[in-house]
């Protein structure tokens, strides 16, 4: 299936809310000393997991997207893992 660019737009709107809940768990969860690199490593492979799922369930998969749409989410997912880590911090 061809995704349209309104699709991918509500795939990255659902998957942005959905690893920024985790990632609030995540912090919620974190231990006095722990490395918060494990953390933004499990969210980056969170956020490249759900999105393939959300892909698959629309028949389709990041392998088949145009260059254009993965350029759209490699900017997506590193705006929305740099807000995350911006709250976190403050």
């Amino acid at each position: 299936m061809v995704l349209t660019n309104t699709t991918l737009e509500e795939i990255l709107t659902y998957l942005e809310k959905s690893i920024s809940n985790l990632a609030t768990e995540a912090f919620e969860n974190l231990e006095l000393g722990e490395d918060i690199n494990k953390v933004e490593d499990f969210l980056q492979n969170q956020y490249d997991i759900r999105l393939e799922n959300l892909l698959v369930g629309k028949n389709s998969s990041i392998h088949h997207l145009e260059s254009g749409m993965k350029n759209k989410i490699i900017q997506r997912k590193q705006l929305a893992l740099d807000n995350i880590f911006k709250q976190y911090k403050n």
